[in-house]
């Protein structure tokens, strides 16, 4: 796969293929030449296609087995607990597709209509998409090099009958590659809310994390803020709190503090999360009084702050 260099000033830019860093790179000629900057018409296909979507949240993290996906399904259940609601959640974790899994709904398949693929529901107004759909077998390897997963990430974005939504949530996988370009690009016309990006407490992940906050804020993309997953662990019986990851450089708060990016909150560990998303099942219903089921509705009130005021503020733009 070509590698980005790692200060691109993207195909946009006036400096594209002409910087210091643009030296090496293997699409230098094509950037310098503005033909890298011509936009893909499905962009403007989709931004028609999502004016029925009110608002628009990618869940990122810099490293895998933080939770993302976990946070993902549970976001999507939370919100979908106000029945005057409808949530979609956009699985684009082409390699590694949880969500049908954790969802409840492993084994059902994507059906055709005249309008586009449907969803698979969930609940009445809690509709999924994932490639994990489309396999024979969740067994089954998605072999696939970046043009297949972007044109994949497309499909879903233009052919799926999503209908009225007030929140569609899109699960990514890792990292800062591929799907994350696509998925920005793809709806930068139709105007993304922000992201929430996933950390644990360790300084290895917030290595990563720091990557995904820099990549944001180079492609654009608003930052709701971070939670930091896995924050401790509270006894059940004692309610003693123990540091299974200790934050050796001070976690999420302090880095947050630091980059002056919003810290949503800290879920702790509970055995009960990974149970639930084994089964299928939304552990903020199943473990209603626990720590983290407290945490998560802390962290999913706050987005709902956030979405709500960024639409107000977009209002008062529109009506000048």
């Amino acid at each position: 796969m070509e590698e980005v260099p790692q200060d691109c000033p993207g195909t946009s830019s006036a400096q594209a293929g002409k910087g210091a860093s643009c030296q090496g790179c293997p699409n230098q000629r094509l950037c310098a030449s503005g033909a890298g900057a011509i936009p893909d018409p499905a962009i403007e296909e989709i931004k028609e296609k999502m004016r029925t979507v009110k608002h628009k949240i990618l869940v990122l993290s810099g490293k895998g087995g933080v939770g993302k996906s976990t946070f993902s399904a549970h976001l999507a259940h939370g919100l979908a607990e106000d029945e005057s609601k409808q949530i979609a959640l956009l699985d684009i974790d082409i390699c590694g597709p949880s969500i049908p899994k954790m969802m409840g709904l492993e084994g059902e398949q994507v059906h055709q209509s005249g309008s586009g693929w449907s969803p698979v529901y969930v609940e009445e107004n809690l509709g999924v998409m994932s490639v994990g759909f489309l396999l024979g077998s969740p067994d089954d390897a998605v072999i696939w090099r970046g043009p297949k997963k972007n044109g994949m990430i497309k499909q879903f974005l233009r052919d799926v009958d999503w209908g009225e939504i007030d929140y569609l949530i899109v699960d990514t996988p890792p990292g800062t590659s591929d799907e994350h370009l696509s998925i920005v690009q793809y709806l930068s016309a139709a105007h993304i809310d922000g992201a929430v990006i996933i950390t644990t407490p360790q300084e290895v992940s917030l290595q990563d994390v720091r990557k995904e906050i820099n990549f944001c804020h180079k492609v654009k993309l608003p930052i709701i803020g971070v939670v930091e997953n896995m924050s401790g662990f509270i006894c059940p019986k004692c309610k003693n709190e123990s540091q299974i990851f200790p934050p050796t450089t001070g976690g999420a708060e302090v880095m947050c503090q630091d980059l002056k990016v919003p810290l949503l909150g800290k879920v702790p560990l509970d055995p009960q999360i990974g149970k639930s998303c084994d089964n299928g099942q939304s552990f903020l219903t199943e473990v209603p009084d626990s720590p983290a089921t407290l945490a998560y509705r802390n962290i999913i009130q706050r987005i709902q702050d956030f979405c709500g005021l960024h639409s107000s503020k977009e209002e008062k733009l529109i009506s000048r």
